[in-house]
């Protein structure tokens, strides 16, 4: 048994009083007496009885069907009429109030008893439904995609605001209505109920203005607790702003890719003018002796054709160089043939007299002879070399007695070239980042050249290392396999040299020494 709070709606004083001791004894409370409608409302708003017993014939204006309906509304408290008669007017009329009970005078004490519990108990039930529903409803109304509910006769029972707004429908609109009437898809099949639960992809929505919408629409059918459909339930996702995002992500990726191969150009064309350089100043510096010799006269001719021959030889080999550079950016096999190292190395240090002269270093050459040949490319080894030797010389600007040592030997699995300078040297942290792209320690650097030498050096299936120098500078060494395996005989290893013309020119001490420019 469940005790209760109970108001008593009756006009005859009598029979309340009665009522009253039959509650009591039933272990309930009666919190008050009324005999109209009004006057129990007035009581119902201040105390909230839990259940109102209701004589339907009452005094006053409003009899006990109104006053019923009235308690219902507006504070949720069940009803159980009392009433003499059962006519089946009076009982159409009482049931419009839609009461939890209905007991004909005179009624024993267990009939007041049962009624009042199955009252409670129905009241208690119907209120849990009411809370989930709302619940239902309120989780529905917040979720993002649009739902929309039917009943077995595909007629709207529930939307949600985001049903509404795709639709054009407002629900108060829309409910009662044919779901075909509501939701109107283009080149789209009959909006048929379904069986079981289905993705039918992405459709358009025209909504009542007659906008057209990209959504994408899933249905499943509402079954009873027999397993029969009574209704089906519509999810609308709106994929406005998914293709948007996709359009615009495929506009980012195309973006992405075009600055890919802008940046793969510009890394191309910076490769190109780091490589270019020496020998376009080797030109520079022979146009210009060539317009010193050709001011002598003829007495100068053997040297203007010196000149005009070094200037053929560099063009031609700063087009090697494009070639080359263009061929690794194809991925092309360069070409390769037979290499003298020793040639190669003594062409390139013809190519540095002048920038040895401008930074006043000494030259040290120790070139073994009779190296064997190797397999590879000369104009791609010889730039290798050369940009070490340029690197060294222009690390040693400002060093006291500055000295470059370039030197070859047999190794046993190969060739060794070493470039040694005695300069300000790397520390350990730039010595592991020395050969990555776009890495420098110049202020004017690019950070290419470093890694295209050790690019060349392993497509020679060789090895390019740096180690420190004592007591100060680095040392570079480039190991290159050998096509002849072969001993050479120690007299046939040269000694180590001073060449006359890369020895330091003596400087009058009012001229100081000048710095390499951005360019050289």
């Amino acid at each position: 048994m469940t005790p209760a709070r109970i108001l008593i709606v009756e006009d005859e004083l009598i029979i309340a009083r009665d009522l009253q001791q039959q509650l009591t004894r039933i272990a309930h409370t009666v919190i008050g007496l009324s005999v109209s409608g009004e006057e129990a409302i007035a009581i119902a708003a201040a105390e909230r009885p839990d259940i109102v017993l209701m004589d339907l014939r009452l005094e006053g204006r409003m009899d006990g069907v109104d006053a019923a309906r009235h308690l219902r509304e507006a504070f949720q408290i069940p009803v159980i009429f009392l009433t003499a008669y059962a006519d089946p007017e009076t009982v159409r009329r009482a049931s419009q109030a839609e009461p939890q009970g209905y007991l004909l005078k005179p009624f024993e004490d267990l009939q007041l008893f049962t009624t009042i519990e199955l009252a409670l108990r129905k009241h208690s039930a119907e209120r849990r439904l009411q809370e989930s529903e709302r619940r239902w409803e309120a989780t529905l109304s917040s979720i993002g995609d649009g739902v929309i509910a039917t009943d077995g006769e595909q007629r709207i029972t529930f939307m949600n605001p985001v049903a509404e707004a795709l639709t054009g429908w407002e629900f108060r609109l829309a409910a009662g209505l044919p779901l075909g009437q509501v939701v109107r898809l283009r080149q789209a099949g009959e909006l048929t109920e379904p069986t079981a639960a289905e993705d039918a992809g992405d459709v358009v929505l025209v909504s009542r203005p007659g906008r057209e919408i990209h959504v994408r629409e899933k249905r499943s059918p509402i079954l009873d607790g027999h397993g029969r459909i009574t209704g089906a339930v519509l999810i609308l996702a709106d994929m406005t702003r998914r293709r948007e995002a996709e359009a615009a992500f495929r506009q980012a990726q195309a973006e992405m890719e075009h600055a890919a191969r802008l940046t793969s150009m510009g890394e191309l064309v910076a490769s190109i003018a780091h490589e270019i350089n020496q020998p376009l100043m080797s030109i520079s510096a022979n146009a210009a002796a060539l317009g010193r010799w050709l001011s002598h006269g003829p007495s100068g001719q053997a040297e203007v054709r010196a000149a005009s021959e070094r200037i053929l030889r560099d063009s031609g080999r700063a087009a090697d160089i494009v070639r080359n550079i263009l061929g690794m950016a194809r991925k092309a096999a360069p070409s390769s043939r037979a290499v003298d190292v020793n040639g190669l190395v003594r062409d390139m240090l013809r190519i540095l007299e002048g920038k040895l002269r401008q930074h006043g270093v000494a030259l040290h050459a120790g070139l073994q002879d009779g190296l064997p040949s190797i397999q590879g490319n000369a104009v791609q080894l010889q730039q290798v070399v050369l940009n070490l030797a340029v690197n060294a010389i222009e690390a040693m600007a400002g060093m006291p007695e500055p000295a470059l040592h370039i030197t070859s030997c047999l190794a046993e699995d190969g060739i060794v070239i070493r470039v040694e300078d005695n300069g300000p040297g790397v520390d350990s942290a730039q010595a592991e980042k020395i050969f990555d792209a776009f890495y420098t320690t110049k202020p004017a650097g690019m950070g290419l050249g470093l890694l295209i030498c050790r690019t060349i050096i392993h497509a020679h299936a060789g090895s390019l290392t740096l180690a420190p120098n004592r007591p100060s500078g680095c040392i570079f060494q480039i190991h290159l396999p050998s096509c002849v395996a072969g001993k050479i005989p120690p007299s046939g290893v040269a000694r180590q040299r001073h060449h006359p013309m890369h020895r330091a020119p003596r400087r009058r001490e009012h001229q100081p020494r000048r710095q390499a420019s951005p360019g050289e």
